[in-house]
């Protein structure tokens, strides 16, 4: 069985519904092509989608895929409805639109589907969710718009988008997080599971400080749910208090790391122990430092 790339299942069967096709076995009075297949039809002919969930796109992978569409054309087609007389509306596939748009083409090659306006945010969305590069509070945010715009429970939104309920539910938990945790989240400054423990933490103001605590000491997942648990004894990460460098010891650091020619970092505990630390970036590099130590 031939796997069909593109599409989650979720969206897959959002679109290739038979009531939804006006591809059928006739010509439509909008593009001369045998419908049942792909028509290409004007870009200028297509509107952007009024019910995509994001309106920022990358400036880079934009160009990116324009100059892929430059050289090899558009792979995967884009689908529309139908509005009027040589007048469409798009579905899914804006940055394939919009990269087209760039690389300059006159047509780009799409299905046509019969979609009202729920269905149209159901499929934007779905599209949404389904993209790499979100962050779980988007994904969350895209969960919880299909839930109360288009009056779904979370366990007909896990059989819409091919995921478990839990899932559903753990992502639409992250929406009590505080600003501060879920901009962390965000920026990649705490984990999933980081903020799946602080989310069991009621007051916003406990979460901040519970927060503040993970990023400055470190605490793993693990440490961070006996925190959440209102257990205080949770030992810390042991870090051993380094003492700064003499003139002496920052002068034999440079001229070892001159002598290497690679970096070199000296550590020294306040105990007096230490270690000298020395980087090389391949086998090649390893060669010659083995080399000038004469080993």
């Amino acid at each position: 069985m031939t796997k069909k790339r593109g599409l989650g299942k979720g969206l897959s069967a959002l679109l290739e519904h038979a009531e939804t096709d006006i591809t059928s076995n006739r010509r439509t009075d909008a593009v001369n092509q045998i419908v049942g297949g792909i028509a290409d039809i004007p870009i200028t002919s297509i509107e952007a989608n009024p019910f995509q969930p994001r309106s920022q796109f990358k400036k880079e992978p934009l160009l990116q895929l324009a100059d892929s569409i430059k050289k090899l054309g558009v792979i995967q087609p884009i689908t529309v409805r139908k509005l009027g007389r040589n007048q469409f509306q798009l579905i899914s596939g804006e940055r394939r639109f919009r990269a087209s748009q760039i690389a300059g083409l006159e047509t780009i090659p799409a299905y046509i589907r019969i979609a009202n306006d729920q269905t149209m945010l159901e499929i934007a969305l779905v599209e949404n969710i389904q993209r790499e590069d979100l962050n779980a509070i988007e994904v969350a945010l895209s969960f919880q718009r299909l839930i109360e715009e288009c009056d779904l429970t979370q366990e007909a939104l896990s059989l819409k988008i091919g995921k478990k309920r839990s899932t559903v539910t753990n992502y639409i938990r992250l929406l009590k997080l505080s600003p501060e945790v879920q901009l962390a989240l965000i920026n990649k400054e705490i984990t999933m599971g980081h903020a799946r423990s602080i989310v069991s933490v009621e007051e916003e103001l406990k979460q901040s400080v519970l927060l503040r605590k993970i990023i400055a000491e470190g605490l793993s997942v693990r440490q961070t749910e006996e925190l959440a648990r209102g257990k205080s004894d949770v030992k810390k990460p042991n870090r051993k208090k380094q003492q700064a460098l003499s003139f002496s010891q920052q002068k034999f650091k440079e001229d070892f790391s001159g002598f290497l020619k690679t970096p070199v970092n000296l550590k020294i505990e306040e105990s007096g122990k230490g270690s000298i630390e020395i980087k090389f970036s391949s086998q090649n590099e390893l060669a010659q430092i083995m080399q000038s130590l004469d080993l």
